[in-house]
């Protein structure tokens, strides 16, 4: 059988170090407050608010390390209660995506584009991809079992690099929609 981790992913951004020196000041450094499942990524003491047209959203973590293109990962929930419409798109897949507004403690940046709801998503390495026999950018159907919200999710794209671990991404909604329970494995099914 072929099993992946299932990971809920919450809303968050991933920075440019420019942008991070405008929101939280010139002196300013990340701080790690915990390590995530993927290597070299962490999720940080810092938190901003984004704003959309409708209403804000504070207290948003960003994770780690530095990017080169500022990237707010939020539900579809989430990005209707601001007033955005909903992009779903691969991490850094972001032209045509909307923008907001990202308040910090020393300042402010609005970018034009870069506002997405991640597609679901499975993270492995060459020798996990040949082991579960799936392809980099290959779509899939991931079964995660639940107390009473069983679901098979579709339109899950597989991303290979030997800087991944294996595991699954879902965002919240997609999670409370199934019940996931931490420590869930899904099922890839074809």
């Amino acid at each position: 059988m072929k099993t992946v981790l299932v990971e809920t992913s919450a809303r968050h951004i991933h920075v440019t170090e420019e942008h991070f020196k405008i929101l939280f000041g010139e002196e300013a450094q990340l701080t790690i407050k915990k390590m995530l499942s993927q290597p070299g990524q962490y999720a940080c003491e810092e938190r901003v608010t984004i704003v959309g047209p409708k209403k804000a959203l504070p207290g948003v973590s960003i994770l780690g390390p530095f990017r080169n293109q500022t990237q707010v990962e939020l539900s579809a929930t989430d990005a209707r209660s601001i007033g955005l419409p909903i992009e779903v798109r691969e991490s850094g897949v972001l032209a045509g995506t909307p923008g907001c507004t990202i308040q910090g403690p020393a300042g402010e940046i609005t970018i034009s584009e870069g506002v997405i709801v991640a597609k679901r998503h499975i993270h492995a390495t060459k020798a996990d991809a040949e082991e579960l026999g799936v392809v980099d950018k290959e779509i899939v159907s991931v079964k995660v079992e639940s107390n009473g919200r069983s679901l098979i999710f579709g339109d899950v794209v597989v991303r290979v690099s030997d800087s991944y671990a294996l595991a699954m991404h879902i965002d919240t909604d997609e999670s409370n929609a199934g019940l996931v329970p931490a420590g869930a494995q899904g099922v890839i099914v074809k």
